[in-house]
């Protein structure tokens, strides 16, 4: 049993900046099943964005309306001017923490273009996203957690949260595993805020890392919490053929072109103001588009054919200085040299959009009216609080960690000082020690790996870039039958030290019941909208379908009801690059 005012899961970048600013006013504690500088906020490489105008003009306002624009107009709109209106101070804090952002030659913060980033209301791009290198997300983590160590914020290191402890609409605290000894803590809690990340995992070829199995989101599935926008996924443009390692937007953002079989720079045909950097969904669709039609660089037309990005003619020095880490990658995976030649790259998934649903200030709802879940926050790539919509634009990412993580931890701090403090006790693990009871007690039972295999395949097929409605019954049917063939499983390892094997299984979970939320949402959902393409449903329909969706898991099965979308400031319109 531990006993703080405030305890949060996950160690990323909203994690770490809520701890920062909870921990001003609570005894707080920060639980991770990683070492904290290995989250996954450690991979994101090119950029946060913030409209400084220090290499040209920019606005908060411009930058607001293409969020929402980007989003296909499933943003919430006064989240989305606080999101960019926050964003210039939200850079200079983290300059001030001790960031190493690149500079101009006048020693301000740097900045270069990204996907769907425009001045003037989409007049023409804009340099926008601030980096350092292309490993700002490994900055940001390094940065971030230095200031928790210096603030003497306590971690909990190699926990994985199993349940929450929950009493009516108050959250009193949570349960997790010590990785290293097998054995349950209760953490009870006035505040608990969930920062788990991503669940990309759920896919076969993703960019996400091991650890992204959306441990927070399905958590709260199962206590009754619904998930919003659970259909809307976002696959990268630019991964690595073949094994969904990123190649950072940041690439083209530096003038990198994109050419099909011919050598034709063939986004001139789907976005000819923005080119190669138009938003992230109508990219991949452009590359799925070629490949299909045999312009891929087999020309082939299978799935698994391929585009170059190029990157070549940017130069030895340029690479070196501004993208040294995907020079390396590129070396290492492919044994290419992007300075002498192209890089073969397919859509990966790469980024959720739906998640926890929640308010400005990371406070969990549960239903379209905001009825807040007392003690409950989210922030980060697992919550939802919309400011991404159908698509998220690349940098904006980084950017939610920061501003929303600070404004959930500010508001934990006063939260925790009027909460009273919760009286649970050893029963409270009482779910959780029966799931892990049962998965240890020894009897025969099927491989956790192949269920894991099954559903990233039809994850991958089924739910992908291109929808329909009989791939998506197929991938609800078979993820059922799976989380029926879950409940025999059984670890091959009994021992309780470090069990990966338990941890794997723990996660499979998860994963299963993720894949069910977002195979059934997607189902739902007939209308093609950002990153949501259905070849059944091909137009936008904001009659009936400009509404965000909450997916409640009830057992076997997915209740959907929805909650209006804010479009206070800009109305729907379409999008044209």
């Amino acid at each position: 049993m531990h006993q703080f005012d405030t305890v949060i899961v996950g160690s990323g970048g909203a994690g770490l900046y809520a701890a920062l600013e909870a921990g001003k006013h609570s005894k707080t504690a920060v639980l991770s099943k990683l070492y904290p500088i290995r989250s996954h906020t450690g991979a994101a490489q090119g950029g946060i964005s913030a409209a400084l105008g220090n290499v040209e003009e920019d606005q908060p306002e411009w930058h607001a309306f293409d969020t929402v624009k980007g989003g296909d107009y499933l943003v919430d709109q006064q989240a989305a001017k606080i999101l960019t209106e926050e964003a210039v101070q939200a850079i200079y804090d983290l300059e001030n923490r001790g960031l190493p952002f690149n500079r101009t030659a006048e020693g301000r913060i740097d900045q270069r273009r990204f996907g769907g980033h425009t001045r003037n209301f989409g007049e023409a791009p804009v340099k926008r996203a601030c980096y350092a290198a292309d490993r700002t997300g490994h900055m940001i983590l390094q940065t971030l957690y230095q200031q928790c160590i210096k603030h003497k914020v306590a971690f909990y290191d190699e926990f994985q949260v199993v349940d929450l402890v929950m009493d009516g609409d108050t959250c009193q605290g949570l349960v997790a595993v010590a990785l290293a000894t097998g054995d349950l803590h209760i953490f009870a809690a006035k505040a608990v805020l969930f920062a788990t990340g991503g669940f990309g995992r759920m896919f076969k070829i993703t960019s996400n890392a091991y650890a992204n199995t959306g441990d927070g989101p399905a958590v709260c599935a199962r206590r009754g919490i619904p998930l919003e926008d659970m259909e809307f996924f976002q696959f990268h443009p630019t991964g690595i053929k073949g094994l969904g390692i990123l190649i950072s937007e940041a690439v083209r953002g530096e003038g990198g072109i994109l050419r099909n079989r011919d050598g034709e720079r063939f986004m001139e045909r789907y976005s000819p103001t923005l080119l190669d950097l138009a938003p992230r969904d109508i990219v991949a669709r452009a590359i799925l588009t070629e490949v299909r039609a045999g312009k891929g660089i087999r020309g082939d037309g299978k799935i698994d054919d391929y585009v170059h990005l190029d990157a070549s003619h940017l130069g030895k020095k340029t690479l070196a200085s501004k993208l040294p880490d995907i020079t390396g990658f590129c070396k290492t995976y492919l044994g290419v040299d992007p300075a002498n030649a192209p890089i073969p790259v397919l859509p990966t998934a790469h980024y959720a959009m739906g998640g926890i649903p929640t308010d400005v200030q990371g406070r969990v709802v549960r239903d379209d009216k905001g009825t807040i879940v007392n003690g409950l926050y989210a922030a980060g790539e697992c919550a939802c609080v919309s400011v991404h919509g159908a698509n998220r634009l690349g940098t904006n990412s980084l950017l939610d960690l920061v501003v929303f993580g600070r404004r959930a931890g500010q508001h934990i701090g006063s939260y925790v000082q009027q909460a009273a403090a919760p009286a649970i006790g050893p029963d409270a693990a009482e779910f959780a020690r029966g799931w892990i009871a049962r998965l240890t007690d020894g009897q025969a039972g099927p491989h956790g790996g192949r269920i894991m295999e099954k559903m990233q395949t039809t994850m991958m097929a089924k739910v992908g870039i291109y929808r329909n409605a009989a791939d998506m019954q197929d991938a609800v049917d078979a993820v059922q039958a799976l989380r029926a063939q879950y409940r025999d499983v059984r670890v091959q390892d009994t021992g309780r030290r470090f069990n990966t094997d338990l941890l794997e299984i723990i996660e499979l979970r998860n994963l299963l019941d993720l894949s069910l939320i977002t195979a059934a949402a997607a189902l739902n959902r007939q209308e093609s909208r950002g990153a949501h393409s259905r070849e059944d449903f091909t137009g936008r329909d904001d009659d009936n379908w400009l509404k965000h969706s909450l997916a409640y898991l009830e057992g076997d099965s997915v209740r959907i009801d929805y909650k209006p979308v804010d479009t206070s400031i800009w109305p729907p319109k379409p999008r044209t690059y």
